[in-house]
């Protein structure tokens, strides 16, 4: 018997797990991941303003990397912000998550049957606790209308120093290639970057060579001598349109309670998720009594809630995939990125302010008033028939 069954061992769950590690150290864990180790293969970024300063603390055995700022380059704008950037890495998580003495993480394992008080993994084993909560990613709904963020990234050893000292978040000065595409690179030490080819694309499918060639081919032009390949990595996102959360949420009902993005819980324009893992796992160890119907309630207002605040979001949006062609679409995030720097923190931070919103649409648009127009009510609900949301 165990207090909190976790299924999967993504960053949702490795959070939880570590939160509720320090809040609640009598609470036993379980965690049946299918892989060989916690976290995948992955990188998880964000920026210093996403969290708060007890946030920063808690999290703070996980972090890998540190910078004091970024740049974005576009064909008419290049500009660095002085706003601080950290990422985790997958093997940081599971070294620190699996290191903890609450912690029985099974790996190797499928989850195949789950309800609000067990789970039965594909070894015949049957998993009982008081709360079982369910990070196994997103799950295929017609209840979103979505579009994604997809990438593949490779970490390169330079034969030389590389000379980038700070991360760069968009290099959209490259061929758009049918969607809004731009290279992203990450520093980590003097002889190793991180490179992903990253695309704002209409369909999720992946090709995963092309991407990874790309991605190489950039740091050829870059002039960085690639030694070797010492890892890849590979990601699909959700960029949410429209849609309904409650019926999302309905379907999972007498279930495990969600997290992560099975259960909404990421940014709607970059998919990115760090950030409202942190705050579910605060309230998941805030949770009395620790059950699953308890934390499904308490999760299930919080998703509503920040539905609620991110529908402007849900507008850009359709803005971005439906008021210009896809080629045209890095125009939109040419201008965003003239604006002031707080405002750019604010939108990542999901906390704009009224003036924020008003700053994102005044001016003169960088699409067709029409198109925009028109995008704001053709995208704004599911795709029926042939969707792939």
């Amino acid at each position: 018997m165990t207090d909190v069954i976790l299924l999967g061992g993504g960053l949702a769950n490795g959070l939880i797990a570590l939160r509720l590690a320090a809040f609640r150290p009598d609470i036993r864990l379980t965690i049946i991941e299918p892989y060989a180790r916690l976290g995948g293969n992955h990188t998880w970024s964000f920026f210093d303003s996403d969290l708060s300063a007890d946030q920063h603390r808690w999290i703070a055995p996980l972090l890998c990397h540190h910078w004091p700022g970024y740049s974005v380059t576009f064909p008419n704008l290049k500009r660095r912000l002085a706003c601080g950037y950290q990422s985790i890495a997958s093997e940081r998580l599971h070294q620190v998550v699996s290191g903890l003495p609450q912690i029985r993480a099974v790996f190797g394992r499928q989850v195949l049957r789950a309800s609000t008080h067990q789970a039965e993994d594909s070894s015949g084993e049957t998993w009982r606790g008081t709360c079982v909560i369910d990070g196994r990613g997103y799950q295929s709904s017609p209840t979103l209308n979505l579009r994604y963020q997809k990438f593949v990234g490779i970490e390169v050893e330079t034969i030389d120093p590389h000379g980038v000292t700070e991360p760069i978040l968009m290099d959209a000065r490259v061929a758009q290639g049918g969607d809004y595409r731009f290279l992203y690179v990450l520093p980590l030490d003097g002889q190793t970057l991180l490179v992903e080819d990253t695309r704002y694309s209409d369909i999720p499918s992946l090709d995963f060579d092309r991407l990874k060639h790309a991605a190489q081919d950039y740091a050829i032009r870059r002039e960085w001598k690639i030694r070797r390949i010492r890892r890849t990595e590979r990601g699909i996102l959700p960029v949410v349109l429209g849609g309904n959360i409650e019926t999302l949420w309905q379907k999972y009902e007498n279930g495990p309670a969600p997290v992560g993005s099975r259960g909404g819980f990421f940014h709607h324009t970059t998919g990115y998720s760090l950030a409202d893992a942190v705050r579910v796992a605060e309230i998941v160890a805030e949770t009395e009594p620790l059950t699953t119907q308890a934390v499904f309630s308490r999760l299930y207002t919080y998703a509503r809630q920040i539905w609620t605040e991110r529908a402007f979001y849900r507008v850009l949006n359709r803005m971005l995939f439906g008021a210009c062609e896809p080629n045209a679409r890095y125009q939109i995030m040419q201008k965003f990125y003239r604006l002031p720097q707080g405002v750019i923190e604010r939108f990542y931070a999901s906390r704009l302010t009224p003036m924020d919103k008003l700053r994102l649409v005044a001016g003169r648009s960088p699409v067709p008033i029409g198109s925009a127009v028109l995008s704001l009510v053709h995208h704004s609900q599911p795709r029926r028939r042939g969707a792939v949301s």
